[in-house]
């Protein structure tokens, strides 16, 4: 199990974001067999993301993990992924963008990362728990 080894406020998104990194390392450690994931339903009556099972919540967790240990795509790459449409959505974002408060706009992303991080790392602990009972492995 992946031991946090950096000292931070409990509520800082460092820390969060080291969690997060540390439990979908552990759940990657943990599952040794991935496709034994395959067709078994997350327990979540509340799942609101269109993913349905848990080899799919398996590969999204380790690929957020990529992004939070390593940062995003340059946004030559970035942009190069969106098509034409996104683009003009982009630009009204960009103008409306402008004439918000940016701290305001910050603390809402803040908190909405802070948010989903913690979520995601509870869903890594689903996946690793779910796999145990799977092969055996909880005592």
């Amino acid at each position: 199990m992946q031991v946090l080894n950096k000292s931070y406020p409990r509520n800082c998104l460092l820390t969060v974001m080291d969690r997060y990194s540390a439990t979908v390392r552990n759940m990657e450690q943990v599952v040794m067999i991935p496709s034994l994931l395959r067709d078994m339903a997350l327990e979540d009556p509340t799942n609101e993301t269109g993913i349905h099972d848990l080899y799919n919540y398996y590969t999204m967790l380790k690929s957020i993990r990529v992004d939070v240990d390593h940062g995003l795509l340059p946004k030559d790459k970035w942009k190069a992924k969106i098509t034409d449409s996104d683009e003009e959505e982009e630009e009204d974002e960009e103008k409306r963008g402008d004439e918000l408060d940016l701290e305001a706009q910050f603390h809402l992303h803040f908190s909405s990362l802070h948010h989903i991080l913690t979520h995601l790392t509870l869903k890594a602990n689903e996946v690793t728990k779910k796999y145990e009972e799977i092969t055996g492995l909880t005592m």
